[in-house]
């Protein structure tokens, strides 16, 4: 049964998703073609491009991505008391990064709205922008409809470019968060583009890495030839900090493991050499590495441990949710 986009996205529930979105007919308008020979991958490019200008505008974070020839996933946190904190300036100037402004909100910004009335419209229309600004549909309509136009405009077609707007999972707990990410990550390693997870380029393991270097070097980055990626952080100092809660070489050695484990196809031989971060989760060796096999994880609408699950499916008033399990 197909459920409305307001339920599967529910910040009040989790702020952390799973977001997927293909090429109409699964076709690599993003890669090689391999009947064609013609190479599109420059459009990998324009995604990433398209990424860093809705940072600028959305309060949505990305913690993992992977750009491939024909898909794409995010791994995000919906921020909206980020939102919510927003001055009416501040809303108004990142909206107008995307959209012209209407001559309302104009004079109204400029101290021009001469009656009651044009002030309360034009604040209604800045409230309404405040919302959209942690609004998932939003964020993934001004990524996808920017790529299909200039995808349109270099092949001079008209058409559908993605098969559809794009499939989100909730994700529940810890523990979802890393095996989603992991699986992001990892997805090049699946597709035998690469031998090695650090050899990817168009996932954020690789900026990851990349950043790493630069700060063991003190060497200053460029923060625009990157995305900022929600960072990895071990021990909160402040309420008010935002993090993955682990620290980045535990995640590094889940995700050697399970690469390595995937290569030589032994999920189910693995039982010693536990990466520290599954025995503070609790979690199996065998379980974690079933959830992760391919077409296994991207199923469903959530992705979390059986209690999550549970508690996700009561809020909702439904009786079960569908998406893979964490055997502990």
């Amino acid at each position: 049964m197909t459920r409305p986009r307001s339920e599967l996205v529910s910040p009040v529930d989790t702020p952390y998703y799973h977001c997927i979105c293909r090429c109409v007919r699964r076709a690599y308008l993003c890669g090689e073609d391999r009947l064609t020979g013609q190479d599109f991958n420059h459009r990998k490019r324009w995604v990433l491009a398209r990424l860093r200008q809705l940072q600028k505008v959305f309060t949505i974070d990305l913690c993992a991505y992977a750009v491939m020839a024909n898909h794409y996933h995010l791994v995000v946190h919906v921020d909206t008391a980020a939102a919510e904190a927003l001055t009416e300036n501040e809303v108004v100037a990142r909206w107008h990064r995307l959209f012209r402004l209407p001559v309302l909100v104009e004079r109204y910004m400029a101290g021009t709205a001469d009656t009651e009335a044009e002030q309360l419209a034009a604040q209604g229309i800045i409230a309404g922008w405040r919302r959209r600004l942690s609004d998932l549909s939003w964020y993934m309509r001004c990524l996808n409809e920017h790529i299909a136009r200039k995808a349109n405009e270099e092949d001079n077609c008209k058409g559908r470019f993605w098969e559809g707007r794009f499939r989100s999972q909730a994700i529940l707990d810890d523990a979802g968060l890393l095996a989603c990410m992991t699986y992001v990550d990892l997805n090049p390693l699946r597709a035998g583009m690469v031998e090695q997870p650090e050899d990817s380029v168009d996932v954020s393991l690789h900026q990851r890495l990349q950043h790493h270097a630069q700060s063991d070097k003190h060497t200053p980055s460029d923060q625009t030839q990157g995305l900022a990626l929600l960072p990895f952080i071990e021990h909160f100092h402040q309420d008010n900090e935002k993090g993955i809660p682990f620290s980045f070489a535990d995640y590094l050695q889940l995700v050697d493991w399970v690469g390595r484990a995937r290569r030589e196809d032994k999920a189910g031989v693995i039982a010693e050499d536990t990466p520290p971060i599954l025995a503070r989760l609790g979690l199996g060796t065998a379980g974690f590495l079933a959830a992760l096999k391919p077409h296994h994880l991207s199923r469903g609408s959530v992705i979390g441990r059986g209690m999550s699950r549970i508690r996700y499916a009561q809020a909702h008033h439904r009786r079960c949710v569908q998406g893979p399990s964490f055997s502990a």
